[in-house]
């Protein structure tokens, strides 16, 4: 089936063609979502920002977070990531270092929000520069399911367009 909502947001067409660490995880058909932007920071800089995203979600705290507001500052510790660690609603399945994280949702939420792999991709653009792509696979096998993840990619293009400008602002302020 076909998608309803936009499949990039802030992507080019190179990168929504492109293979990312989280193709394979899913054993349904998935569309395939992208979601990036451009950070005024070094790699390392938007790369710790993004282990931020194990302690907080850094978008609409209001919807998201309960209320509290996702630390603006860095939480020690959080840039030390290891296989089967909680990142947002995933778990880790794979990362490397100043590159990409990425994961697999968390069994306990498969059934909330059906069958989801990730990938958060830090590229050098010059070495004051980054681009931040995040990949989103979203599983649908039947009609319900499809109307499930058309329901989810449009909430999160509003959510995850809130997180990473928030993830650029706080890398840029810190570059």
């Amino acid at each position: 089936m076909r998608t309803l909502v936009p499949r990039s947001w802030g992507g080019t067409a190179a990168e929504m063609a492109a293979a990312y660490p989280c193709d394979g995880y899913l054993d349904v058909p998935y569309a395939k979502y992208v979601r990036a932007v451009d950070v005024e920071a070094p790699v390392a800089t938007t790369f710790r920002w993004l282990c931020q995203l194990k302690v907080a979600p850094y978008s609409y705290d209001w919807i998201d977070n309960g209320g509290r507001t996702s630390p603006r500052g860095k939480t020690g510790g959080v840039e030390e990531l290891a296989v089967g660690q909680p990142f947002l609603i995933f778990r880790i399945v794979d990362f490397a270092p100043g590159e990409h994280i990425s994961g697999l949702i968390r069994p306990e939420l498969r059934r909330r929000y059906g069958p989801i792999a990730t990938t958060y991709l830090t590229t050098p653009r010059t070495p004051t520069r980054t681009r931040l792509v995040v990949r989103l696979d979203v599983g649908a096998g039947s009609p319900w399911a499809w109307l499930r993840r058309e329901l989810l990619a449009a909430g999160d293009t509003v959510m995850m367009r809130k997180q990473l400008l928030t993830v650029k602002k706080l890398a840029e302020r810190d570059a």
